[in-house]
């Protein structure tokens, strides 16, 4: 049994823990944080949070506040994508969840008229990960249309794939990996047609796309074929992790969305969500901003974002070596090797975003990716931008330079060597023990610390067949949070 420990000791030690931290303001990780740069933001935050901190947003009839601030939420996230009355919503956990709530609801449509058979969810490789989750867990089949080398994928090839069995269509405003903005309009006219739902994932656009400069192609409620949308509120809403809404056209529609029982011997459980008890904090922390900064206030934060993507997007067209990937559309973009260059000149994305940790800005290594009819998709160095992006501007650039300066011309990572030296391996069964003696031979060490240069580690993952790899995170994640 444990003695108890003085609070302020508490506090000083969880201070203490977040300095191991990547820094979560002040524009030095171009992902994962979405800062504001306002104080006051902040501080609204977290005054919201510890008004609500003992309110159980399981059940609003008991908590009417969290009724309110759900509804108010729905309505001024709905009023961004131009939904009408017909539009209804939950506030969710965050991206993934309104993502999973979005196929559970479709699935159980399917169901309907389908009795028998396996439902299909379609949609490009580009799709964020968590509709691979959604598939894996409520048991669709997931159809992976290929992409384009820059990132978008062809309304004409999504359309050639539909079918009886597809349930659900999912296409997104902008994917994250390339932050390509999908043909929403084109294929929304073939799927309405065919009565086919269609998803729009907005997690990562869905609060900075309505006030991005220039006319962007429809992809919201204004696309009559659009059947529900997913916008996270903890991104460009600026909200502590995790808030997001789903919006979905129609209310019958939407109910399919809900888990409800009467058949045990406790208290009727009706939830609209995965989580049942939940905090209302993250809910009542993004009415609060959106209450705090309205449309007005956002629009200025997206046109600061904006103006640092365009310079940020000079600066990368400047530099010997690398490529911005595609036509981003949106505050996030992805840089790749320019193979146009000889090769001694080139920059390996990978290498370069070591070399720029090194100048202090955190930017993501996106491994290679080979698609389901051969093509491959580059090694890539994702960067997501923010408002307070723009502050730091010519830091970032003068890294962004200096850290291209130090790699040019050095080759990818060669995993062959690596891989070489493995022993036969039976995938499917392979014990903790054995993993995590990989990952050390990897480079990995005993306190499961990953190494200051990720290039070959990225490396390993992109040579490796990918349900090895996979079992080699899930064990480095899984030692990361053992007790000691």
């Amino acid at each position: 049994m444990s003695a108890p420990t003085d609070p302020e000791a508490v506090i000083a030690r969880l201070r203490a823990l977040r300095e191991l931290d990547a820094p979560t303001h002040g524009g030095h990780v171009l992902s994962y944080v979405y800062d504001s740069g306002l104080a006051a933001v902040d501080e609204v935050a977290a005054r919201a949070i510890r008004e609500v901190l003992p309110v159980n947003g399981l059940d609003p009839t008991t908590f009417r506040s969290v009724g309110v601030l759900e509804a108010e939420l729905v309505g001024f996230v709905r009023g961004l994508l131009h939904g009408d009355a017909e539009v209804v919503g939950s506030a969710t956990s965050g991206g993934t969840e309104s993502c999973l709530l979005a196929v559970k609801t479709a699935r159980e449509l399917w169901r309907q008229t389908h009795p028998r058979g396996r439902a299909r969810l379609l949609a490009p490789t580009t799709v964020h990960a968590a509709f691979q989750k959604a598939a894996a867990y409520l048991d669709l089949e997931l159809d992976l249309v290929p992409v384009g080398p820059d990132g978008a994928v062809s309304a004409a090839d999504v359309v050639a794939r539909l079918g009886d069995d597809v349930a659900l269509v999912v296409l997104s405003a902008p994917n994250y990996p390339f932050a390509v903005l999908d043909p929403v309009a084109e294929v929304a006219e073939v799927t309405a047609e065919r009565g086919i739902a269609l998803h729009v994932d907005a997690c990562i656009g869905g609060l900075v796309l309505p006030f991005w400069p220039g006319e962007l192609p429809p992809w919201d409620f204004r696309v009559p074929g659009v059947t529900s949308v997913s916008a996270d509120l903890h991104k460009f809403g600026y909200a502590p992790k995790g808030a997001s809404v789903l919006l979905q056209r129609g209310r019958d529609r939407q109910r399919h969305q809900f888990f409800a029982t009467t058949r045990w011997p406790g208290y009727p459980v009706v939830n609209p969500t995965i989580l049942g008890s939940k905090s209302a904090g993250p809910l009542a922390a993004a009415w609060a901003i959106t209450e705090t900064l309205g449309t007005q206030g956002l629009g200025e934060l997206a046109a600061s974002c904006a103006r640092a993507t365009a310079a940020l997007r000079e600066t990368v067209a400047g530099i010997e070596g690398l490529r911005v990937v595609g036509e981003p559309v949106g505050p996030l973009f992805a840089v790749a090797s320019d193979d146009s260059v000889p090769a001694e000149r080139q920059v390996d994305p990978h290498h370069w975003a070591d070399a720029v940790r090194a100048h202090g800005f955190v930017l993501q290594l996106q491994p290679a990716l080979r698609q389901a009819d051969g093509t491959v998709l580059p090694s890539t160095t994702h960067l997501t931008v923010t408002p307070v992006t723009e502050a730091v501007l010519g830091e970032l650039g003068a890294a962004l330079v200096a850290g291209a300066d130090a790699v040019r011309g050095i080759p990818h990572v060669d995993a062959s060597a690596l891989l070489a030296a493995l022993p036969p391996l039976d995938e499917t069964a392979l014990d903790a023990d054995t993993v995590w003696a990989l990952l050390q031979g990897f480079g990995i060490g005993g306190g499961a610390e990953l190494p200051d240069a990720q290039a070959p580690l990225v490396a390993v993952i992109e040579a490796l067949p990918p349900a090895l790899a996979e079992r080699l995170l899930v064990e480095l994640l899984g030692r990361l949070v053992e007790p000691a």
